[in-house]
């Protein structure tokens, strides 16, 4: 499989093949993401929740990011790995937003950023594209906006919304991003934009007429305890799986049957008896 990048997601879109993204958050599920075939792996500030244990997004740090965005890169041979802006790291100056962006390039080795936003973010996205990065935008449901939103609501139900993502999504496309996240929109909304702009719309709670699907890697296999959204479909239920083998291990220890003889490793009986 050859390595995955912008304009392998353009070819796939012209050739209404569906393009694959999940997000990962360390090096061993990135490997495993990677060896799926996976097209995209998102490097999400999703991971403040399902990593870290925040109760949103917004207390992810850009250091955070770096950090997991390296062991995701380390993981990975094929899929182009993404990485998510987190709240502030975009939102003060043009200037900031494009170092903090290069230092998820430089430092960290990913192959694009994702922010949040429509027409107001147009400024930034520029300046990072000046800079040689590419950039994917998220519009409809932006979790950094939970505040703001009052929630995590479906985005575009109504006539000034709806329009307002449409433009968003156009304005973005004459800015140059390579793709865009759809997230929380009604899926006949979200067949209008993907209609409405040439590059690769990515679903996420946004139906089935988007060029491509992204889940949090935790919830489609059953790993997260915490709200699981409607959109979610769960592809495995490991959580139970994981907490048996668990359960398992410490009643094998606790009864002294592991480690057992194959478990372990010889010494010579002369050795023994010449030691002290």
């Amino acid at each position: 499989m050859a390595k995955i990048t912008t304009a392998t997601l353009k070819e796939k879109q012209l050739k209404n093949e569906k393009i694959t993204m999940l997000t990962a958050y360390d090096y061993s599920m990135a490997a495993m993401v990677d060896a799926a075939g996976i097209d995209m792996i998102l490097v999400g500030d999703s991971l403040g929740m399902v990593t870290l244990g925040y109760e949103n997004t917004l207390a992810v740090t850009m250091d955070d990011m770096v950090h997991h965005t390296k062991a995701v890169v380390r993981g990975c041979k094929n899929a182009m790995v993404v990485a998510d802006m987190p709240f502030l790291s975009y939102h003060i100056s043009v200037e900031e937003a494009v170092r903090n962006a290069g230092r998820f390039v430089q430092e960290a080795g990913a192959h694009a950023v994702k922010l949040e936003g429509g027409q107001e973010r147009i400024p930034v996205v520029k300046a990072i594209l000046d800079a040689q990065i590419p950039v994917m935008a998220h519009i409809g449901l932006t979790p950094q906006s939970v505040n703001a939103f009052g929630g995590f609501k479906v985005q575009g139900k109504d006539l000034e919304t709806a329009n307002k993502l449409i433009l968003d999504a156009q304005a973005l496309e004459t800015a140059g991003v390579f793709s865009m996240v759809l997230e929380g929109v009604p899926t006949k909304l979200a067949k209008r934009i993907t209609e409405s702009v040439s590059v690769p719309t990515i679903g996420i709670g946004a139906g089935h007429y988007c060029d491509g699907q992204v889940l949090v890697i935790n919830d489609m296999l059953g790993m997260f305890k915490g709200h699981i959204p409607k959109f979610v479909k769960k592809f495995a239920n490991l959580e139970p799986l994981i907490i048996a083998a668990l359960q398992e291990y410490k009643q094998e220890v606790e009864a002294g049957t592991f480690p057992g003889s194959e478990h372990g490793f010889t010494i010579s009986d002369d050795v023994l008896e010449k030691l002290y």
